[in-house]
């Protein structure tokens, strides 16, 4: 097992790396196609702009090309960091220290040396919805439920992609004390160049992070993934990710 999170953390290590660009431009809020095509060879120059679906020509709900592209840059990196998440919490379930024996079991139900996703099928019902809860309250109000005007703006309407707005002071009586990013306030402040920089990074990494999560759990299923094939011990999961409440509701079973 030691073996298997050496080997993934060394994937995340790749998938997480920062890329190098050699231009650094102030961020276009408002993007259009040829800002995409732009930025597209900054990513990845080898493979540049890559459209098959031509979502770079659509227009959504009526909220005009921008604003679709502002959508979708947003949701990439949403994904991405989701991705980020998942698979380097698939690398630490992996570990002894949570998925081995406890004094205190962590929840109702716990079983020892599962895969990561049984994991996740043995936590209760009644705790499953809470992370959900948690993560619908998260979202909404990333999406400017609760902001004043002054500090949020929609990413369809010109705001930043990817932008979160701060949740120190938030809740139903300011008892929120800690943002999300830089909770206790130790990181170096940043320039714009770095701060641009840091965001190009992001969406590469979030790209890496999508399929080396995809991989883990393809891996998990059988298939055969290089080089996670050749990982004595990896995890095996016989249910279906794509049914997250298989162990819950009689009808899905």
């Amino acid at each position: 097992m030691r073996v298997l999170v050496l080997a993934l953390a060394l994937i995340g290590a790749q998938a997480f790396a920062p890329v190098r660009t050699h231009r650094i431009s102030k961020t276009v809020v408002s993007e259009t196609k040829s800002d995409l095509e732009s930025l597209a060879v900054e990513l990845n120059p080898i493979i540049g702009f890559w459209d098959p679906l031509g979502l770079a020509n659509v227009d959504f709900w009526a909220i005009g090309n921008e604003g679709t592209i502002g959508y979708l840059r947003h949701a990439e990196i949403k994904h991405g960091r989701v991705a980020m998440a998942g698979f380097l919490g698939f690398c630490a379930q992996c570990t002894d220290i949570v998925k081995g024996p406890h004094t205190f079991l962590p929840y109702r139900g716990y079983v020892e040396n599962v895969s990561p996703q049984e994991q996740w099928d043995n936590i209760p019902l009644i705790g499953k919805l809470q992370i959900l809860t948690f993560v619908g309250m998260l979202e909404s109000y990333g999406e400017g439920a609760g902001c004043d005007e002054s500090e949020y703006i929609h990413y369809t309407k010109g705001g930043l992609p990817g932008f979160y707005p701060s949740i120190k002071g938030k809740g139903l009586y300011g008892q929120l004390v800690l943002d999300l990013y830089d909770p206790f306030g130790i990181l170096p402040e940043t320039t714009e160049e770095e701060k641009e920089r840091g965001r190009r990074v992001e969406i590469n990494n979030g790209r890496a992070a999508m399929l080396g999560l995809f991989a883990v759990l393809s891996e998990s299923k059988g298939l055969v993934v290089p080089p996670l094939d050749f990982i004595e011990g990896f995890p095996k999961y016989d249910g279906n990710v794509m049914i997250p409440f298989s162990n819950d509701f009689s009808i899905l079973n």
